[in-house]
């Protein structure tokens, strides 16, 4: 006897879309969430695609702080490329209140029939039976269940991939360090993003501006602490002293963002993991949403054939590696080789490679033909990474 099928741990993108697609197949599915508020500290710049949100939940003006129709990307010597919304990748389309938008992930797992407890921490993990008994603290009382299946979605830190046995060990060279600021009194388009490239900038990472409405944006810094010499802040507040010298902090966000690419597996027997805690995020743009929610979905409906068919072993389990990287591991592997490649050029080159497209019609601007006209004029490069254009 078990008290559900399906324990999601972490009510963020990935963990509530798992609890609410387990939910509508019927499972007794529980989501545990250790903060008492949902969705709150925000960490993360709030960027995602109009096509990638829209396969999961209909947009909702009251978590859609804004929509993105460019995205401009500015070199070190200040030149500019602008791309539209379409063409810029998974980060651009929407900004979201994730504040509101996690919450109402939430509810619609709970809607769905999942039971959803806050402050409520999962502090144990033992096999027994093949089942999971899962230690919770709630509200400051201890408990045990039991779960035919754990999902990870607690992320970047994920105890539950520790305890399951995961690798998802990160390299030095594998975790950006992100500092993001609330913004007011600063002058932006609201509804253009805007990407700071180049080591001047950030070493190993970028700058973004990303509008929060038309008097606020999320201005933030990823940086590798393996290229950079100072901290993420040190850089940031630099870039802003230089830029919006007459802004004001209203909000602070630090964190670490994965880039490791795919790991080889993202299941242990009992156990499938999602989005940040399986280092599901773009080792490119640093961005996550997206693929968390096609993480969480694609994991309950792995769990639910698991249940169909009385099997919750490794084994089983790893169709639920086989649709995640199928989807989008793929792009991880590809994009990880980029990000390496991409973080060997220097200033100068970034700026050549602006310059030379700078002014072009934004229709005919696209990220990919970005990566051409780059190799077009670094035919060495074209050679290293022409897997990537093909």
């Amino acid at each position: 006897m078990t008290d559900y099928d399906v324990v999601v741990v972490g009510a963020g993108p990935a963990g509530s879309i798992a609890a609410k697609t387990a939910a509508e197949k019927g499972l007794d599915v529980l989501l545990i969430e250790k903060r008492q508020e949902i969705g709150v500290p925000v960490r993360c710049a709030e960027g995602v695609s109009r096509e990638g949100l829209e396969k999961f939940v209909n947009p909702d003006s009251k978590w859609i702080a804004s929509e993105i129709e460019n995205a401009e990307i500015i070199s070190p010597s200040n030149h500019k490329v602008v791309l539209s919304a379409e063409n810029a990748g998974n980060e651009v389309g929407y900004v979201l209140e994730r504040k509101i938008f996690d919450r109402h992930l939430a509810r619609l797992a709970s809607k769905a029939g999942a039971d959803v407890l806050t402050k409520t921490s999962a502090v144990s993990f033992k096999r027994e039976n093949g089942t999971v008994k899962l230690g919770i603290r709630s509200m400051g009382e201890f408990s045990e269940i039991t779960a035919k299946i754990v999902i990870g979605a607690d992320g970047v830190e994920s105890r539950v991939a520790k305890w399951a046995g995961i690798d998802t060990t990160l390299k030095l060279n594998e975790i950006e360090s992100c500092v993001q600021y609330l913004m007011t009194n600063i002058d932006f388009d609201d509804d253009t993003t805007y990407f700071w490239v180049g080591r001047k900038y950030a070493p190993g990472g970028y700058i973004w501006l990303f509008p929060k409405g038309k008097d606020a944006a999320n201005v933030g810094i990823g940086v590798m602490p393996s290229l950079a010499e100072k901290s993420a802040k040190w850089y940031l507040d630099r870039f802003i002293e230089e830029h919006f010298p007459d802004g004001e902090i209203v909000e602070v966000v630090v964190g670490g963002v994965p880039v490791k690419g795919a790991i080889d597996t993202a299941v242990a027997d009992n156990v499938m993991l999602a989005g940040d805690a399986a280092r599901h995020t773009d080792p490119i743009t640093g961005g996550g949403i997206i693929n968390a929610m096609s993480a969480g979905h694609h994991a309950a409906i792995a769990a639910y054939e698991a249940i169909e068919a009385n099997d919750y072993s490794k084994e089983f389990l790893r169709k639920y590696d086989e649709k995640w990287k199928l989807d989008f591991g793929e792009s991880l592997v590809r994009n990880k080789k980029l990000q390496e490649k991409m973080m060997r050029l220097d200033d100068p080159t970034l700026d050549r490679l602006a310059e030379s497209l700078e002014g072009m019609p934004i229709e005919e601007m696209s990220v990919r033909r970005l990566a051409f006209e780059l190799f077009k004029k670094h035919p060495r490069l074209l050679w290293d990474l022409r897997e990537f254009i093909v």
